[in-house]
């Protein structure tokens, strides 16, 4: 289940903290293993059984409304303006994994409670989860990224157990899967079976967390429309916003469900379900169904844009228009939209042991994805046209001509998953 917090203030209120507060946990090693499982009559099981009317009382506690949902196969997405409801309705006892992070924030001083600073949210946490770790990742005075993270055995799991698999990442075609490759039916053939079962059932998040936007990027994300309009057309709209900037062929349209909201007097938010795999909520051991999330705020002097996605994503391009595109042309397809000035981006990739990780040709998933990232953003247009196949084509496509530097690069490993960080800015011309 996805859950977006948006509440924008108007700026005579002060600057408007952008980055986003992730929170993700995690109840049980996969969907397979809830308790209810098996025996779910209509495809929902877990918290997503609880009912909706459950979610808005617990809100209510926090003066938070649910404005939109969107129901897929496997995943809910709220977009909204809890432990206690895993427990009484789903049958969730404990926690199984928790990770918390964040971007350093603009304006920590605006921040309510714990959050004014790291440590302070350290200690909370602590409290919490006594053995958890905490990690600063990136330059202290500059760009960095925040991690609280715990594992099976210290987030209070009664079973254990281990992360689930390590990507073999290679292009995905749900339409016409190539020999060897999962089927329409999630079924694989020839000696890749394990390796495709390694693909679908890993866990994978990029983050693109970008700011300093450019001003022909930000306009589209002002609404001029008196508030009680805007609040009557704000899907609506959302919805039409999306497609004028593209957003709705960052992934195939025929593989998308999306919901956006646009705000008064700014801003804007979505959540979009992307059914990568045709038998999504078929075999809750298989998953193949992601999502992607995108919050923008567009005001001069704070903008900030963040795209989250957990689909899986191949580091190889494919020409074929039906399929997820691989991580480079992504990046590209975002940045084309925000053109902002400093971006930071971040890959979990899930693994058994990290020194599985590693590809055919030696070079792992984290280093595989530091290249795209960097060839994504630092590849001048004329390398670029002179690139074969799908690489070209992406190329070509890319409407926003602007070349980055990169200011920082680390790749980390913790117990069953792999990072890797890269910051980069706008070149000057």
């Amino acid at each position: 289940m996805i859950s977006a917090e948006t509440d924008f203030e108007p700026a005579a209120n002060g600057p408007f903290e952008g980055p986003e507060k992730l929170l993700e946990i995690w109840f049980a090693p996969s969907a397979a293993d809830c308790l209810d499982a098996t025996s779910s009559t209509d495809g929902k099981f877990g918290l997503r059984r609880v009912p909706r009317v459950v979610w808005e009382e617990m809100l209510d506690i926090v003066k938070c409304k649910i404005l939109s949902v969107v129901e897929g196969t496997e995943t809910d997405a709220y977009l909204l303006r809890i432990l206690e409801i895993a427990r009484d309705h789903a049958g969730l006892p404990s926690v199984y994994r928790l990770f918390y992070s964040r971007k350093a924030f603009m304006f920590p001083e605006r921040q309510m409670g714990p959050h004014r600073e790291w440590r302070t949210e350290i200690q909370f946490l602590d409290n919490l989860f006594p053995n958890g770790s905490a990690y600063t990742i990136g330059k202290v005075n500059g760009d960095h990224w925040l991690l609280y993270l715990t594992s099976p055995t210290e987030g209070g799991s009664s079973t254990g157990g281990t992360a689930p698999s390590s990507p073999h990442l290679s292009p995905v075609d749900v339409d016409h899967p190539e020999p060897g490759s999962s089927n329409v039916n999630g079924n694989t053939s020839g000696e890749d079976n394990a390796d495709a079962d390694d693909f679908f059932e890993s866990d994978y998040t990029i983050e693109i967390m970008m700011t300093h936007l450019s001003a022909e990027a930000r306009a589209p994300f002002f609404n001029p429309a008196p508030p009680e309009e805007a609040d009557a057309t704000a899907g609506a709209d959302g919805m039409a916003l999306s497609s004028k900037l593209g957003i709705t062929e960052i992934f195939p349209p025929h593989l998308t469900t999306l919901d956006a909201y646009s705000f008064s007097p700014c801003g804007y938010s979505s959540n979009a379900l992307i059914k990568w795999r045709p038998d999504a909520g078929q075999n809750s051991a298989h998953p193949g169904e992601g999502y992607y999330t995108i919050h923008v705020t567009p005001e001069e002097g704070w903008s900030y844009a963040s795209f989250e996605c957990n689909v899986p994503l191949p580091h190889s391009p494919t020409d074929k228009a039906t399929s997820v595109p691989d991580l480079k042309t992504l990046i590209r397809r975002v940045v084309d939209i925000f053109r902002p000035g400093r971006l930071t981006l971040t890959l979990f990739i899930s693994c058994k042991d990290n020194d599985l990780t590693e590809e055919e040709e030696g070079e792992s998933a984290v280093e595989s994805a530091q290249r795209a990232f960097k060839s994504a953003l630092t590849l001048p247009a004329g390398r670029a046209d002179r690139a074969e196949g799908a690489e070209a084509e992406c190329a070509r496509d890319s409407a926003f001509a602007g070349l980055y530097k990169r200011t920082d690069k680390i790749n980390y490993e913790f117990g069953g998953y792999d990072l890797a960080f890269a910051s980069f800015e706008l070149r000057s011309s």
